[in-house]
């Protein structure tokens, strides 16, 4: 089985920057996302028993571009969420580990 692929911070920019065609997905809770969350991005907890039933609504296609993160290197909810698309059949799915805590180190803005 294929696996997920990490994504660093400043690719990542660069692909909103350049408007990339992909999906990006807070996978926190809902509150921590309506705090803060990257441009661009969407909610799906990943804790959630409906995940997956979330991403599908979105993102029908299993080869669309998907990148996951959560609140930081040591969290690991992006990486769960990582796991679970792909054994569902999605074939390009990122993992932004540093997440929300790296974005803000980086002094990057956030979704207004």
């Amino acid at each position: 089985m294929e696996s997920f692929k990490e994504i660093k911070r400043e690719e990542l920019k660069k692909w909103l920057e350049e408007k990339k065609d992909f999906f990006l997905f807070d996978v926190l809770s809902q509150d921590s996302y309506e705090v803060k969350h990257l441009p661009r991005a969407k909610h799906a907890a990943a804790s959630k028993d409906n995940f997956l039933e979330e991403i599908e609504k979105v993102v029908p296609n299993k080869d669309a571009v998907i990148v996951v993160y959560c609140a930081s290197f040591t969290c690991q909810l992006s990486s769960r969420a990582a796991t679970m698309l792909i054994e569902e059949g999605y074939t390009n799915i990122y993992d932004f580990k540093g997440g929300l805590a790296d974005w803000q180190d980086a002094e990057y803005s956030f979704a207004e």
